[in-house]
């Protein structure tokens, strides 16, 4: 059985905030910050993806990263980033199973395209920040 109310809240924001980190550093500091973004823009057309996809995942990681720490729109954001992820199992999907392999496996991109469903499912879990409640609606609705 599946404890909802005890720890299952702490679980959710365990793993949101750790994806949340991933995808925020693979964003600023791996695409930004190591490769540059015209490198990765370069990297995405050298694979046959149009070079602004480099861009368009580069900032979707770090936005969609801050999202799912601070919990803001959590299942939206998990929900979004699977075309990301799904892509990027296909893309290394010829290079084995070993992400050491060169060019890196399919099974880490694999892998954390199921989290991201998990996450979806489980929702934002504790110390999240919904938006609605922060702008009064959830109050406005409880009342109406």
């Amino acid at each position: 059985m599946i404890d909802t109310k005890v720890t299952t809240p702490y679980a959710a924001a365990l793993l949101r905030v750790s994806m949340g980190l991933l995808f925020l550093a693979h964003g600023a500091v791996l695409k930004l910050g190591t490769f540059g973004l015209a490198g990765t823009m370069g990297y995405f057309g050298s694979i046959g993806y149009p070079p602004v996809l480099g861009a368009v995942v580069t900032f979707a990681e770090i936005a969609g990263g801050i999202a799912l720490i601070l919990g803001v729109w959590t299942r939206a954001v998990a929900l979004a980033f699977l075309p990301i992820m799904i892509g990027a199992a296909f893309q290394h999907a010829g290079n084995g199973w070993v992400f050491t392999a060169k060019g890196g496996g399919w099974e880490f991109p694999a892998f954390w395209t199921l989290l991201l469903l998990v996450q979806a499912g489980l929702g934002a879990g504790a110390f999240a920040l919904d938006p609605a409640r922060l702008l009064g609606r959830r109050q406005a609705l409880a009342a109406a």
